[in-house]
């Protein structure tokens, strides 16, 4: 068989036309749907706890892909849980994701969101799903866990009547939240770690520029790990997506820590 020699113009023009497709095609039908496992080690000598964090599932009845995300946490084996909100995108699909989510093996610990907030769903339920694995669902609330280790608070409201959450120097102290920005709010407290959601990382991220597009009170704190005055916060990509099913450079990420 003989091919058609082609020039060198040819070959630019005809990837120049293929990349936007290409491009599509990853961000409409593959990185929606493909977690990846993200590894770090925050401890300066070696680690005695080891965990995992998830937010923004976002859940809308796509049961595999939640179902996916449990089942990878399983396999991880980690000491507990943590999820710094967005369980679902409307009320309607709050019994599916607590059946989904009940089938994690560790403690799970978790803040609400703003969707948890605006689906005006009754927090009794999550609450009950999160308490069975061995964990809590902490709005505005610490609980000490590890054996008395580790002082684990949760940050969902802020103002008049919502206390800021308090670190206690005898313990590891980690820190959950919804927003990122919220990290300039502590006043002076000081975490070994504080966890959060919210950003998507952008969800379509170009190249050497970073995201197109953040929603509000992420500021400078859309994905990875930062050193804040606060301590160092870790902002993940999240798992789903809002307002489309597009990812672009910005994989769902489940990320196991070792602090």
């Amino acid at each position: 068989m003989r091919f058609r020699n082609i020039s060198r113009r040819q070959y630019i023009l005809a990837t120049l036309l293929l990349a936007p497709a290409a491009v599509m095609a990853d961000a409409g039908w593959i990185e929606p749907a493909w977690i990846k496992v993200r590894r770090l080690r925050l401890s300066q000598g070696e680690p005695t706890h080891r965990f995992v964090h998830f937010s923004d599932l976002h859940h809308k009845g796509d049961r595999a892909h939640t179902q996916s995300v449990v089942d990878t946490i399983n396999s991880l084996s980690p000491d507990f849980v943590c999820f710094t909100g967005d369980i679902m995108e409307e009320g309607k699909y709050l019994p599916e994701a607590l059946e989904i989510l009940s089938g994690i093996r560790s403690p799970l610990y978790g803040v609400p969101g703003n969707h948890d907030y605006w689906s005006r769903v009754p927090f009794a339920g999550i609450r009950q799903c999160f308490a069975a694995t061995g964990g809590a669902w902490l709005v505005d609330e610490q609980r000490v866990i590890a054996g008395g280790r580790i002082n684990l608070a949760g940050m969902a409201r802020r103002g008049p009547g919502h206390p800021l959450p308090t670190a206690d120097p005898g313990m590891k102290n980690i820190l959950l939240v919804h927003y990122p920005a919220w990290v300039k709010q502590l006043a002076g407290q000081k975490f070994d770690l504080v966890l959060a959601g919210h950003s998507h990382g952008g969800q379509v991220r170009i190249p050497f520029y970073g995201p197109v597009i953040v929603p509000y009170a992420v500021d400078e704190y859309d994905l990875g790990l930062f050193q804040t005055a606060a301590g160092p916060l870790y902002v993940t990509s999240g798992i789903g997506w809002f307002p489309v099913p597009i990812r672009f450079n910005c994989r769902p990420e489940i990320a196991v820590m070792e602090i």
